[in-house]
């Protein structure tokens, strides 16, 4: 099979497992996930692996899938902002704050105002109000211009901020 075929097998295959989430059949889509990644291993697939382990809270093994889908794709900027939000579960407010930064930078990434609130949310743990204003209202900001440049808002939050 010829490497067009395989990814666009692989994508069916995400779609699938990405239904089975939306489902809160977990399980199914961990198995979809890693059918995808054997037949053509992509950053989504990755990631999205890494959100329904989240959901599962395990957050160690959602993270190594970010970061593998990382070396996948470095541009794809949600494996960043995920690691960032699964640190700020564990409570590890400092060790988020790189990866959100990163997110940020990312060439491809939507929704790009998650990690800006991500961001808000560590520096308010953390106490650090100016920095923590800074960024919500830079979150704002995106968010109101994508919704003007669209004509409309973001039904779907996913799991980015949690």
């Amino acid at each position: 099979m010829d490497t067009d075929k395989k990814l666009e097998r692989a994508i069916r295959i995400l779609e699938k497992a990405y239904e089975r989430q939306k489902a809160g059949d977990l399980e199914e889509a961990i198995g979809l996930y890693k059918a995808s990644i054997e037949v053509f291993p992509t950053a989504e697939a990755h990631t999205y692996l890494g959100w329904t382990y989240s959901f599962q809270g395990k957050y160690d093994e959602a993270i190594d899938q970010c970061k593998i889908a990382i070396t996948v794709d470095p541009q794809f900027g949600n494996p960043y902002n995920d690691i960032g939000s699964y640190l700020i579960q564990k409570g590890q407010f400092d060790q988020a704050i790189p990866w959100l930064e990163l997110a940020k930078k990312a060439p491809r990434y939507e929704p790009r105002h998650f990690p800006y609130l991500n961001l808000f949310r560590v520096y308010m743990k953390l106490g650090i109000l100016d920095a923590a204003q800074r960024e919500l209202e830079q979150a704002r900001f995106i968010q109101s211009s994508v919704e003007i440049a669209t004509g409309g808002g973001d039904d779907e939050a996913g799991a980015t901020v949690n």
